[in-house]
Formats: C-alpha cells, structure tokens, sequence
C-alpha cells in the first residue's frame, strides 16, 4: 500500500480547518504534518486539538507560524501545500506558490466540489468580492425577506475560532449573554450582534458539518454568512454576491472574490451613493463579462447616527472595522464618511496616539487614512484600542464598527453608533430572487 501523501495546509484558522474536516480527516491517503497561520494574531503554536483531528491524528496537528513554512516542507519532505484563506491577491498568491513550488512540493487549491457540503435543508450563500462590501447588511436583508415569509432561519458564519479550537466546534449564539459566554472578540461581535439584536440565531465554529446538522433541527433555511471573501462551505441554492464599486477592479484581482463573482446566480453592487458613477459602471461592467448569466442588483447602504448632535462641528476620532482596513485594504469606513456626512468639525488623526499592536497595525498598513481599527482578537489589544481611543481627548468619538463597542470597552468619551442597511436601488428584488428558496423550504424534507 502506498505510503500517504504528505501535506502542509496554508491558512488563517477558517478555511484551513474547514478544508482539512471536509478533505483530510478521515482519508488515508493523506498525511496532514502541520497547518500554518498568517492574519490572526496568537494563532501559531497552538495546535489542532485531537478531538477535532480525528482518530488518524491521535497526538493533533501542529500550527506553526506561516514564515515557517520553507522549513518545514523541507524538514518533512512536504509533497503537497493546501492554500486555504482568503482575501489575497492574484499576484501575492503566485508568490506564494513559487515559493512552495520552489521548495519542492505541489501547490494546491481545494474547490468546492470537494469541500462544500449538502445539506437536506436549501442553502442561501452571501458572499463577497472582497472584505468590508457589504455583506453583513444584505445578510441582515435576506434573513428579514426570509422571516417575512414565515421561513425558519439560521445564520452561519464564517469561521473565527481564536480561542479553544475543541470547545468551539460548534457554537450558537441566541442572546447577547451568549457572545460573553463564548468570550467573543470584537470581530467575532461586529458579525454576530447585529443578527442577535434583530432576533436571528447564529451558528459558527470549526466543524462546520456537525454545525449543519444542528442547523437541521431547527431551521428552514441555512443562510450562510461568508467572511473574507471565501466561497461557501455549503452548496448554494442561491448564491449572492457583493462587488465594491469603492474598489474598481478588485472583483477579478482577487482570490477567492473572482471565484465568487464568477459563480453567483446574484452580484449586488453595493454602497452605490458613495461611489463615483464611472466606477459603478467599471464594476457593473466587469461583473457582466466575468459572469453574463448573474442577475445584477444596485444597491445603497443609508448610513444614519444614533446621536448626530455630537458629530456636528465637534473635533471626532473615528473607529471603523478591523478587517475592512486592514487585509480589506480600505483607508477608511462608514465611520469616516458619516462623520463627513454629518459635519465634524474636525476628524482627528489617531497615529500620534495609537499604543501596542495598534500602533504596529499603523506601520504595518501605510494606506489608512485617519481612523483607528477596531482591533480585538484579545484582552490586551482591547485595551490598547481603549488606551488609544482616550488619548485622544476627542470631543467625541464616532463608531462605524457594527456593535455597540462600549460594551467591550470602556470608551471613556461622549460616542455615537453608525448604523447601515441595505437598500435596493435597481434590478430584480431580492424578495423575487429568493422565492424559489422560499418555496422549497417550505416542502416536507422527503419531496425537496
């Protein structure tokens, strides 16, 4: 019998998971020596515990830092590396697999076909071209269309396992008590809360068919909420995707986002008031030739202040969403565009006074414009973003994160919540879109 093939999985602790639950686990074949972990902060020399690896990895999988990875091909004799994350662009993923290649393994993408799962319940996927487009909001949007038609939803997310790997396997989050039962990031709470404050159940974790099937018990629909522009990890009955017209271009330079906009049945162009005219029409025609059979949607996201009073003509310090400005490549979010959009006298810059890992952040990403990234994966970056935000000595302080950030931190300043939503300004509704899905939802198990 031939002797396994040996692999090393690339990853961020979401997809790589994923892939190795769906593709390795249980195969023969394949002998799984280490993952390795960029992005996250903390993730590497942790390990893949045990209970999750499976009966063919009693001691667990290593997790070592991605820098390693040279090493450790040729340390193990490697003859195969599994990139699994997303939200990288075309050419610094050629780089990456050169670099493999060079080493001397194979260089391997998974697709879905092998890693997307089937459920017996029908699946709506929201996903994007890139980070920070707008999908939470048009997943808040479907998940209203799908209560207003009486169809029992469950949101799952896209993974963000930071903590104990074995005891979020699989998590369900109902209450707000339950995002500190977890002990969330902010990460994890910008994507979760919103859908908790509208009464919508959320599932995440790291095996996400054992996830499934407690979404069965439950649920109608399975609406799946894709982080990072990752493609679904369950097979779409209908799958939407987010294009940026603020990001011309990025819909066919990026992996996975090209993938998605080449395979949804819906591409929505979102935050269209925002955007010069000429770039939606660039994305709208980009969208067209990538993928003529999708249905195309433009959309706004409405941009409102809980308490507009303390923006006008006031010096502000702005927090916008981590990921959307940093691997999102965004220099700013609807944090700094409400605060213009309301009058601030003055928006201050919040280099001279970032501490920590913030101030790393600051040198590591130059294209940030003059807003501080909520930056949470831990106790003691939440308390560098709190240092941060007092010294300041902002008047106040504006926050485009989606989640009610004082309740993580003690901001210490007068604070305002910008909220979004998504509406829909041209094409076919979304509300039609979604009636096949409807309809099949509402059929007995058997007959579907």
């Amino acid at each position: 019998m031939a002797e396994p093939i040996r692999v090393i999985i690339m990853g961020a602790a979401g997809r790589d998971f994923h892939n190795f639950n769906t593709c390795f686990r249980n195969n023969p074949e394949y002998r799984v020596l280490a993952f390795t972990a960029t992005q996250i902060p903390d993730i590497e020399g942790r390990m893949y515990p045990p209970a999750l690896a499976g009966s063919l990895y009693p001691q667990g999988i290593p997790i070592h830092a991605e820098e390693e990875l040279t090493e450790l091909i040729q340390k193990h004799d490697v003859q195969q590396v599994v990139f699994s994350y997303s939200d990288i662009n075309h050419a610094d993923l050629m780089h990456k697999a050169s670099l493999v290649l060079a080493a001397g393994a194979d260089f391997r993408l998974i697709g879905p076909r092998d890693s997307a799962i089937k459920s017996k319940i029908p699946v709506v996927a929201v996903c994007a071209v890139r980070t920070g487009v707008g999908k939470s909001q048009t997943t808040r949007r479907v998940a209203e269309i799908l209560k207003e038609a009486g169809v029992r939803t469950a949101v799952v997310r896209h993974p963000m396992p930071y903590g104990d790997l074995e005891k979020q396997a699989v998590q369900r989050f109902a209450t707000m008590a339950d995002l500190d039962l977890h002990k969330c990031t902010i990460e994890e709470r910008e994507e979760y809360a919103p859908h908790i404050e509208r009464g919508n159940v959320v599932f995440a974790g790291v095996d996400y068919e054992a996830i499934m099937h407690e979404v069965e018990k439950e649920a109608d629909v399975l609406l799946w909420d894709g982080g990072n522009n990752d493609i679904p990890f369950y097979q779409p009955d209908l799958h939407i995707t987010l294009a940026d017209p603020h990001r011309p271009g990025h819909e066919m330079a990026y992996y996975p986002g090209e993938v998605n906009a080449r395979a949804a049945d819906v591409v929505i162009l979102n935050k269209c008031e925002t955007a010069k005219p000429e770039f939606v029409e660039q994305v709208r025609q980009s969208i067209m030739a990538l993928n003529p059979k999708a249905s195309i949607i433009l959309a706004n996201s409405p941009m409102t202040a809980d308490n507009p009073e303390l923006i006008r003509g006031r010096r502000v310090l702005v927090v916008e969403d981590g990921p959307t400005l940093t691997h999102g490549e965004m220099g700013y979010g609807a944090g700094l565009l409400a605060a213009r959009q309301y009058g601030a006298g003055e928006i201050i810059d919040p280099r001279p006074f970032a501490v920590g890992s913030l101030k790393a952040t600051f040198e590591k990403w130059a294209h940030l414009g003059p807003v501080l990234p909520a930056m949470g994966y831990s106790e003691k970056q939440c308390d560098e973003l709190r240092q941060s935000i007092a010294a300041s000595q902002a008047e106040a302080v504006v926050i485009g994160t989606p989640i009610d950030l004082g309740a993580v931190i003690e901001i210490g300043l007068p604070s305002t919540r910008i909220r979004y939503e998504l509406e829909e300004k041209s094409g076919p509704a979304l509300s039609e879109l979604l009636k096949p899905v409807i309809e099949k939802a509402r059929k007995p198990v058997a007959s579907r």
